[in-house]
C-alpha cells in the first residue's frame, strides 16, 4: 500500500506489498471472534492443530489488510480490490507465518499505541512555569 503510516504494518502477499491496519472495526471484530485483544493472543499461542493455527493467521491477516485497503479507498475514492482468506491461503505459505506473526503484532502495538505524557514531564513544565 503506498499510503502507509506509523499506525500499520506491512507484509508481502503473493509479491505484493500489503498494509495491516488495526481500525476500531477490525478491532470490534478481533473482540467478537475472540473475546477481546488479549485473548488473540492466546489464541495463537495456544491453537490446538496446526491448521486451526493458519486458519487464524490468515483471517487475521485477510481482516487488517482489507482494514488498510478499505482506509484507502475512503480517503482516495479508489476501488482497490479486497482480499478474500481464498486468496491469502493461495497466496501465501506456511513458511511465512512467522513473518505474518510479527507483522500482526506490530500492527495490533501501533493500532493501539496511546501518546501519553506522563506526569514527571508534566511536574517538570509546571515547575518552569512557578517563580522562584
Amino acid at each position: 500500500m503506498d499510503d502507509m503510516n506509523d499506525r500499520s504494518a506491512a507484509v508481502n502477499i503473493g509479491g505484493q506489498k500489503y498494509g495491516l491496519l488495526l481500525s476500531t472495526r477490525a478491532a470490534k471484530e478481533i473482540g467478537m471472534r475472540y473475546g477481546g485483544l488479549g485473548q488473540l493472543g492466546e489464541k495463537l499461542l495456544t491453537g490446538e492443530n496446526f491448521e486451526e493455527l493458519i486458519t487464524e493467521f490468515v483471517w487475521l491477516i485477510t481482516l487488517l489488510a482489507n482494514q488498510a485497503i478499505l482506509k484507502h479507498n475512503l480517503i482516495n475514492k479508489d476501488n482497490k480490490e479486497l482480499l478474500s482468506e481464498d486468496a491469502v491461503e493461495i497466496l501465501t505459505e506456511p513458511a511465512d507465518l512467522e513473518e505474518y506473526k510479527d507483522a500482526i503484532l506490530l500492527a495490533m502495538y501501533r493500532g493501539s499505541k496511546r501518546n501519553v505524557e506522563s506526569e514527571e514531564d508534566i511536574g517538570d513544565t509546571g515547575k518552569n512555569l512557578t517563580a522562584e
